[in-house]
């Protein structure tokens, strides 16, 4: 794992303030009501299922992923660790502060794209860092390395499965799960592309790392 010492303060804040990003943009794909991108969908059915908010199910279920890391031989770094504990209390934190229901069709539309834009930006900003891939590209990766999988279809399984159980335990999959699947890639690329003019040394990631 990299030295804590040696990472630069701008690193820092480029890790958190992504995390901080997705927990907001989290948050208004959850108060539009409108449907979920596939891992929030089980974060969300696994939090009814257990009575927890769905940041703490997005702990628990980030814990879960990097256990299954260790027979596929994947190392965590410190930003995969700060992913997995952070992103979900960030949620916590904007669904505690967005109005619990909003009867407007039209600004419910309105979250999704700016949810989007919220999550795009928000991995434009902590996978430069460097400091580690979330959980899920590492499982991602895992099953790439291990199995001889293609990343296209490390990505699609894991997907697929998440937004399956999650869908069965009461997640809510909608047109909102439509545009994070479709969206999440462009904005993304958009985000990383043009960040380079928003700090300076800015430093693509490997393609691999796309997501969460």
């Amino acid at each position: 794992m990299r030295s804590l010492i040696s990472v630069a303060p701008q690193r820092w804040l480029m890790l958190f303030s992504g995390f901080l990003l997705w927990g907001l943009g989290l948050a208004l794909f959850v108060r539009a009501n409108l449907g979920m991108g596939p891992w929030d969908a089980f974060h969300q059915g696994l939090g009814f299922q257990l009575g927890i908010t769905i940041g703490t199910a997005s702990i628990i279920a980030s814990v879960i992923v990097l256990l299954f890391w260790i027979p596929l031989r994947q190392r965590p770094g410190i930003g995969t660790i700060l992913n997995a504990l952070t992103i979900g209390p960030f949620t916590d934190l904007f669904l505690w502060l967005l109005p619990q229901e909003i009867e407007s069709l039209w600004v419910r539309g309105a979250m999704l794209p700016a949810a989007m834009v919220c999550v795009g930006v928000g991995s434009a900003l902590y996978l430069p860092a460097g400091l580690g891939a979330g959980p899920r590209d590492g499982l991602m990766m895992g099953l790439h390395n291990k199995l001889g999988w293609s990343i296209r279809l490390s990505r699609t399984a894991i997907e697929a499965l998440a937004l399956g159980i999650g869908f069965l335990m009461g997640g809510i999959v909608g047109v909102g799960t439509l545009v994070f699947a479709f969206g999440i890639g462009p904005v993304v690329q958009a985000s990383l592309t043009h960040g380079r003019r928003w700090l300076p040394d800015w430093r693509l990631p490997a393609p691999a790392s796309a997501q969460q």
